[in-house]
């Protein structure tokens, strides 16, 4: 089946890579895991050996090349056992050098582009904070322009290369009043006055530097923007799949070096007179992880295919990175077993492996996020295409819907009272309703209610002309509701 996806040229590419990691990589790594640190000047070496930028133009020195040699890159440092190192490339290739490269300008491009290709920058990509992980939408790191600077206010936490990385590509609200369309892509260096770090303490992953960044009235030129203000979200969304691929690649290919490595062990190891991959309950147990592997490594390189073809794949990729890594989990905890007691112990390969793979399940966006990606398409019919920024039509149209509900649901509370408070969120504009004195007092202030309704405006402009079945709107997830259900059940006074 390989050959399916893989040429000659291919493999030539991968047998060269391994001869150089074989030399230059892997007789450091536990020392690298010890110091909790890769040198720098290791990328340099790959840059000059021409295994950076395989997915790049030549014009910005890198090779040109389809997606599958960027797969056997990903596949061959993740053999490695060591999560930490094969990480900080593919963040810097994969996760954030890549906005850059589809959005930034040419000066953008020349400066931070150009040398992460030849292996002399470090990137990461900025976007979770304390309280926005998987919920993009709730980042709070403001940027607000200054004549020709934006001055940053924030913190993002959870970013691989950010202690000793280059640049960020940060994810900053530039409009807080604009929902999706209020959010940008800045770069920013990472030694600029006001930046303050924290390198974080993790379970595994130790060879790479994960921080706390701290932005202080941060200075940062205009030019510095990457694409268009406001579009930053649509470029994210942009570039999950790819992310949320690489780290599927890297879940097989690691899980595949685990099994060899288990095998050999299993080989050597003897009970009761006989290697114990004699015993029929450890060998069956392999050969079902092994079928296991081959069925999801299959359908992970569809998925490469998919992003060869420049297609947009929110379902497969989602379908891949769930299982991938929730594979190499399963696969983590069932061959440490096969170890017995010296799977415990540190000095054996599969300890590391153990504690690295526990966060593949977590970063790129959690199983439990893929799981309600996959379920809003299976049951709620959910549809993902390509982002794209609105057009200025569009956003007008939106804005006139969600003026049309908002008066609306003014003229009908001013009919009754709810004997309590109610609020709207459509995402840019809020709603409140205060029934509690006898009348309702609608407001456009976001204040705590007894009840929150999280609806969509077109949805609320469906429900209010009898398009839509309240029930059916709040079985499908259309209408989310966080607070006093009682206080939803109201609702229906609204709508009548």
């Amino acid at each position: 089946m390989k050959e399916y996806y893989f040429t000659e040229e291919h493999e030539l590419f991968r047998d060269a890579l391994k001869q150089f990691l074989e030399k230059e990589v892997l007789p450091y790594i536990d020392e690298w895991e010890a110091q909790q640190r890769v040198p720098k000047e290791i990328w340099k070496k790959f840059g000059e050996q021409g295994f950076l930028g395989l997915h790049y133009p030549e014009q910005y020195g890198g090779a040109g090349l389809d997606f599958f040699y960027s797969v056997v890159f990903c596949e061959e440092i993740s053999k490695l056992f060591s999560g930490g190192f094969g990480v900080i490339p593919t963040v810097t290739q994969y996760m954030s050098s890549t906005y850059v490269y589809k959005f930034g300008s040419e000066a953008l491009k020349q400066k931070y582009l150009v040398p992460v290709i030849k292996g002399e920058m470090i990137s990461a990509i900025g976007i979770t904070e304390p309280g926005a992980g998987s919920d993009v939408a709730n980042i709070q790191t403001r940027a607000v322009r200054q004549g020709d600077h934006y001055i940053i206010n924030g913190q993002k936490t959870f970013i691989s290369n950010g202690f000793y990385g280059d640049y960020v590509v940060l994810v900053v609200k530039t409009n807080p009043e604009a929902g999706v369309h209020g959010f940008s892509l800045i770069v920013v260096d990472l030694d600029s006055p006001g930046i303050s770090k924290n390198k974080l303490n993790k379970l595994g992953w130790h060879a790479s530097d994960t921080a706390e960044l701290f932005f202080e009235d941060v200075k940062v030129p205009v030019g510095n923007l990457i694409g268009e203000e406001g579009k930053g979200f649509f470029y994210l969304m942009d570039g999950l799949q790819l992310e949320r691929l690489v780290g599927a690649i890297g879940a097989v290919a690691g899980t595949e070096a685990l099994i060899d490595y288990t095998l050999k062990y299993m080989s050597e190891r003897q009970a009761f007179g006989r290697p114990i991959n004699k015993f029929q309950v450890l060998r069956h147990r392999m050969a079902q992880l092994h079928a296991e592997t081959e069925v999801i490594k299959q359908y992970v390189y569809y998925c490469s295919r998919l992003q060869n073809e420049g297609k947009y794949a929110v379902k497969e990729c989602s379908i891949a990175k769930l299982q991938a890594t929730e594979l190499a989990n399963k696969a983590a905890y069932e061959c440490l077993q096969m170890f017995g007691g010296y799977g415990y112990i540190e000095d054996y390969k599969v300890a590391r492996v153990y504690r690295d793979v526990r966060i593949l399940t977590i970063g790129g966006g959690s199983s439990e996020i893929m799981r309600e990606i996959l379920a809003k398409m299976l049951i709620d019919d959910k549809k993902y295409e390509r982002p794209r920024p609105q057009t200025a039509q569009e956003v007008a149209a939106s804005a006139a819907v969600v003026e049309e509900v908002m008066q609306a649901i003014r003229q009908r509370a001013a009919q009754g009272s709810l004997g309590t408070s109610l609020k709207f969120d459509f995402g840019s504009k809020k709603l409140f309703i205060d029934g509690s004195s006898g009348t309702n007092v609608v407001s456009e202030e976001d204040r705590e209610a007894a009840c929150t309704i999280l609806i969509n405006p077109e949805d609320m402009q469906a429900l209010l002309r009898g398009e839509l079945n309240p029930m059916s709107a709040f079985m499908s997830g259309k209408i989310k509701v966080q607070g006093d259900m009682s206080v939803a059940m109201k609702l229906q006074s609204l709508l009548s």
